[in-house]
């Protein structure tokens, strides 16, 4: 192969076939999107599927929330059934400076139109009734968040995108991007040379590698994070909304007549590892028997690992490299990628066609790094 583009987009997971569509729909000829695996092999697909506007961050909130009515609209526009469950976010809060810090978040998304409130204990435990209350001294609570299907997601943005023109390239890994006088010349693929004069790195935990190929740094470290799955409960309650003990991270929710279960592991280091272990099982039996003892005696079904794509501050980096024209990137969502996705594909078009996008995301630029300018999102999971 040996073709032209108007852009390159390199990665077929949700934040790639969401810009491939945005910008196809738009009018821009010849997007190419290239993914070296499936559509969605990479971070995709392995993610637990929740969407929220709970952030304490104003850039992350208006993502969440853009991203939320995207989502909502999904099966008009691409058109695609994404399996969208609205049973709401539910931050269990047993810290009172966590308390504190989640009171003033909740104020911030009213102020942007969130519906999300600080409630009690007792309240908490009505709307997730698997859940002890013993240590906790309130919750966070909105209606709107949920969770949908990933792979549908990235399926219908895909179609979309190829209805309107795009071409998407599977099994297709960039093997090089050439460079000439601080702007972007073209993209080596292993099915060969696409000349283009702009590139959007949408790669997620393998953006690192893609934006040295252009010499453009990306601070993404790659980090394992796994999931299980539980048997079928029975009389398990309904809707089980997206329960997150925040103090140790343990979350659950409804997965088809049993719950998906996670947590993050203080002691996993960054790597490429996507084999699954059972080290990280006893902290989440510790949590389970602290805050869902219910749930010790559900049996396992099942689980894999995936991989986060970790900025330094845990925000996400979106923008345009100064040093090279053209270079375009949408990474580094630490863990906020899908749910963001509709919503970036937005920015980044504007971006790429120059025009203002509805939030301002400069300050998740990458060169945010090279000064003081870090900024941290406390709503992490």
């Amino acid at each position: 192969m040996n073709g032209r583009a108007e852009v390159v987009i390199v990665g077929g997971g949700v934040m790639g076939t969401s810009i491939a569509f945005h910008l196809a729909e738009a009018g821009v000829r010849r997007v190419v999107l290239v993914e070296r695996g499936e559509l969605g092999s990479g971070s995709t697909c392995k993610a637990a599927g929740g969407v929220r506007a709970q952030f304490s961050d104003e850039v992350n909130i208006r993502l969440g929330a853009r991203s939320l009515d995207a989502f909502a609209r999904f099966g008009e526009r691409p058109g695609q059934e994404i399996d969208l469950r609205r049973v709401g976010y539910l931050f269990l809060l047993s810290r009172p400076e966590d308390v504190a810090a989640f009171e003033r978040g909740v104020a911030l998304q009213n102020d942007l139109g969130v519906p999300s409130r600080m409630i009690p204990a007792a309240q908490a435990r009505r709307l997730s009734p698997l859940i002890e209350t013993d240590g906790l001294l309130a919750a966070a609570f909105s209606p709107d968040d949920g969770h949908c299907t990933p792979e549908s997601v990235v399926l219908g943005y895909a179609s979309g995108a190829r209805r309107h023109g795009a071409t998407i390239l599977t099994h297709c890994e960039v093997a090089g991007i050439e460079t000439d006088g601080g702007g972007i010349r073209a993209v080596g693929t292993s099915r060969g040379r696409i000349a283009t004069s702009a590139v959007v790195c949408a790669a997620g935990a393998w953006s690192a590698a893609v934006g040295a190929m252009a010499g453009v740094e990306l601070p993404v470290e790659p980090l394992r994070r796994q999931i299980v799955f539980t048997e079928p409960i029975r009389d398990l309650p309904r809707p089980v909304p997206m329960t997150i003990d925040f103090a140790t991270s343990f979350y659950f929710h409804g997965e088809g007549e049993g719950l998906m279960l996670g947590m993050s592991d203080p002691e996993e280091r960054p790597g490429f590892r996507l084999d699954r272990s059972d080290a990280w099982l006893p902290r989440l039996t510790e949590a389970i028997g602290s805050r869902a003892p219910r749930l010790l005696d559900v049996g396992l079904t099942g689980g894999w690992a995936g991989l986060y794509e970790v900025t330094p501050d845990h925000n996400a980096l979106i923008g345009e490299d100064a040093g090279v024209s053209r270079f375009l990137y949408a990474t580094g969502f630490s863990g906020h990628g899908f749910l963001q996705g509709p919503a970036v594909g937005e920015v980044v078009r504007d971006l790429y066609l120059g025009r203002e996008p509805f939030t301002d995301v400069s300050p998740f630029s990458a060169d945010r790094f090279a000064g003081d300018g870090p900024r941290p999102e406390l709503n992490r999971v």
